[in-house]
């Protein structure tokens, strides 16, 4: 029996459910998460279900980024909106030191 992640710290099961339930239900949870129309979140999700999250995430306007990934679950943040990439500054001592 699989847990699901409702929001961080709590995890549900449902015993004598299948496996489709559950995917049923964690699709159900992110199709509530892209309608309230948070800019960023993460979910985990088995990983069955990602074809269907990312095509319900695309058609309501977010992006995904594969976190982590093992062969039953896949940990999925979700992106709305244009962004500017996170820049890192980084140290050349080499070229410091010319």
């Amino acid at each position: 029996m699989r847990h699901i992640h409702v929001v961080p710290g709590l995890r549900l099961r449902f015993a004598g459910r299948d496996k489709t339930f559950n995917e049923g239900v964690e699709i159900g949870l992110l199709a509530a998460q892209l309608a309230s129309g948070i800019a960023e979140f993460t979910m985990i999700l088995a990983a069955s279900t990602l074809d269907q999250a990312r095509m319900l995430a695309t058609n309501m306007g977010y992006r995904l980024h594969v976190t982590t990934m093992d062969e039953d679950t896949v940990e999925v943040m979700f992106l709305t909106g244009s962004r500017r990439p996170k820049l890192q500054l980084v140290s050349n001592k080499l070229l410091a030191q010319s």
